[in-house]
């Protein structure tokens, strides 16, 4: 089994703690509200959103993922930090056995913050993955970012 790694970060005017309460604590009940042409609803099928939670992501009709299965494997409140594993999915799994992510919202001096999340993609032995293949996952993953953000400057009051 191999393991390929990647970082992200892009930084935001929203302050790391409310980005941690939409995109961590509360996106089951967020993401269906903003993006319900992509997301259709994000249940939690195994305890109550703590660490060892598995959260089953569902997807709108009509995509290329029905579903996305994450087991929640830390959430580190105080320093706004989140740790999880992609462990099931109808799609992915042809070449994947998980990917563990790593999620920080650390705050920058302007009253924004940064985020950064680090992939850990563990393929099957044999199995090779295409940069393109991990660039279609991110580029989805910072457009959700970019539409948190959006929803949050338009309703400062959420998560304050």
């Amino acid at each position: 089994m191999a393991v390929t790694c990647y970082t992200q970060e892009f930084k935001t005017p929203i302050a790391p703690s409310r980005m941690f309460k939409a995109l961590i604590l509360d996106s089951h009940n967020l993401m269906p509200k903003i993006v319900p042409q992509g997301i259709k609803s994000i249940e939690f099928i195994e305890g109550d959103g703590g660490a060892g939670s598995i959260k089953q992501t569902n997807f709108a009709e009509g995509g290329h993922l029905k579903y996305l299965k994450h087991r929640i494997d830390t959430i580190d409140i105080e320093n706004l930090v989140c740790k999880y594993t992609l462990i099931e999915g109808d799609v992915v799994f042809d070449k994947i056995e998980f990917v563990a992510y790593e999620v920080k919202f650390e705050a920058s001096s302007d009253g924004g913050c940064m985020c950064k999340m680090t992939s850990e993609y563990h393929t099957k032995a044999g199995a090779e993955l295409k940069e393109e293949d991990i660039k279609q996952g991110k580029d989805k993953a910072m457009g959700l970012y970019k539409v948190v953000e959006e929803y949050l400057l338009a309703n400062p009051s959420v998560y304050a």
